[in-house]
C-alpha cells in the first residue's frame, strides 16, 4: 500500500509536467535559432522525465477509478478483482517512483563532480596575495594528483605576482564533497619577502566553494544582464589582445559583476562568466532557503580576519594545523606541494584509534 509520503511525492512530480513541457518549448525555440548539441541532449532528458511523469499521472487516474469501484461495488467477485487491480496499480506506481528517485539521486551525485572555487586575499596586503597564490598552487597540484581538471574563470594579480582574487572551475569525481571542507579562512605565519627586519607576519586568504547548478535550476532573464566586451591584457599590460575577447557581465537585479578574460574566444569567456554567475545566484537561493541571504557564504569565509581561521600554515615551524579537524602535521612543504590529503588521512587515523 502506498504511504501518504509517497503519494505526496507522486503528486509533486505530476505537478511538474506543465513546467517541463514549457521548458521543452523554450529549448525548441532556441534550437530554431542555433543548433546546439548540449541543448538537444538536455531536451531528450526532459522528455524522458515528462514521459515517466505522464505514466505516473495515468496510473493515479486508474487508481482513482478502481477506488471508486471498490467504494460503490457490492458484488464480491467484482470487488475482489478491483482490489487485486488496486494492488497491481500501487505496485507499478511504487516501482515508477523508485526509478524516478534513483535518477534524481544520480543527477545530484553528478553535480558533486564539479564546483566553483574562489580564493581572495584577506588581511595582510601584498603578503596575503602571495599566500592566496600559494593556496591556488596547492589546489592545482592536488587536483593533478587526483586526476581532476581546473578551468580558470578570472584572476586578478598583485604587483609582486600574488593573487588578489581568483575564480576557477574544478571537475572530477566527488570534487565538491572534498572541496567544501576547504571553505573558510586560511592563515599564514611567516616572514614576508617584503619584510627587511625579519619580523613574522600573519596574513589570511579566504576560500569559498560554490555548488554548480544545472541549467534547469537557475534561469537568467537576458533582460537582466548588461554584457560588455573589452580587450584582455596580460601581466603589466603586456600580451594585449587585438580583439575584444574579454567579457564583463553584470546581473542588474543583484549587482553581481563577473569578469572573464582567460580564454581567447569572446564566446568561451561569456560562457564561463555566465557559468560563474549561475553558481553565485544558485548559492544565494540556497542561502535564502537555509539561513538567509549571504549567511552561508559568510559562514564559509567569515570576514577574513586573522582571528577567524580554518587552517594555519606556520613556515617557521614547518607546521600546518587544521583547526576544524583538530590535526597538526609538521609537513608544510608537502601539503603546499599538493599532498593535501595528508591532513584528512591523519584525521581518519586519529579517529580510528
Amino acid at each position: 500500500m502506498l504511504t501518504p509520503e509517497n503519494l505526496q511525492k507522486i503528486k509533486s512530480f505530476i505537478q511538474k509536467i506543465g513546467e517541463l513541457k514549457n521548458e521543452i518549448s523554450q529549448i525548441d525555440e532556441k534550437l530554431t535559432q542555433e543548433f546546439d548539441a548540449s541543448l538537444l541532449e538536455k531536451r531528450g532528458k526532459i522528455e524522458e522525465k515528462v514521459e515517466k511523469f505522464e505514466q505516473m499521472k495515468k496510473l493515479v487516474n486508474d487508481l482513482q477509478e478502481v477506488e471508486d469501484i471498490i467504494s460503490s461495488e457490492s458484488d464480491p467477485e467484482i470487488l475482489a478483482l478491483a482490489l487485486e487491480e488496486k494492488k497491481s496499480i500501487e505496485r507499478n506506481l511504487e516501482k515508477l517512483l523508485s526509478e524516478i528517485e534513483e535518477e534524481e539521486e544520480s543527477g545530484r551525485k553528478a553535480k558533486r563532480n564539479t564546483c566553483i572555487v574562489e580564493i581572495r586575499a584577506g588581511v595582510g596586503g601584498e603578503e596575503a596575495a602571495l599566500f592566496a597564490a600559494d593556496l591556488f598552487r596547492m589546489y592545482s597540484k592536488f587536483a593533478e594528483k587526483m586526476g581532476w581538471k581546473i578551468k580558470l574563470i578570472y584572476e586578478r594579480k598583485s604587483d609582486l605576482g600574488g593573487i588578489k582574487e581568483i575564480s576557477f572551475i574544478m571537475e572530477g569525481k566527488n570534487v565538491y564533497d572534498f572541496m567544501i571542507n576547504e571553505a573558510g579562512v586560511h592563515r599564514v605565519q611567516r616572514v614576508p619577502l617584503t619584510e627587511a627586519s625579519g619580523r613574522i607576519h600573519t596574513s589570511t586568504a579566504a576560500v569559498a566553494v560554490l555548488e554548480e547548478p544545472e541549467d534547469i535550476d537557475i534561469k537568467i532573464d537576458p533582460k537582466d544582464l548588461e554584457i560588455e566586451t573589452f580587450r584582455a591584457s596580460g601581466p603589466g599590460g603586456q600580451h594585449v589582445n587585438k580583439t575584444d575577447s574579454a567579457v564583463r557581465v553584470k546581473h542588474i537585479p543583484t549587482g553581481i559583476v563577473i569578469v572573464c578574460q582567460d580564454e581567447r574566444s569572446q564566446h568561451m569567456n561569456k560562457e564561463k562568466a555566465l557559468r560563474l554567475l549561475k553558481a553565485r545566484l544558485f548559492q544565494i537561493e540556497k542561502e535564502k532557503l537555509e539561513r538567509g541571504i549571504l549567511e552561508k557564504k559568510k559562514q564559509q569565509i567569515g570576514s577574513a580576519e586573522r582571528s577567524e581561521k580554518l587552517r594555519t600554515y606556520n613556515f617557521m615551524q614547518n607546521r600546518v594545523t587544521d583547526h576544524r579537524l583538530g590535526v597538526t602535521l609538521y609537513r608544510l612543504e608537502d601539503i603546499l606541494d599538493g599532498d593535501l590529503d595528508l591532513l584528512y588521512k591523519s584525521h581518519q587515523e586519529n579517529g580510528d584509534k
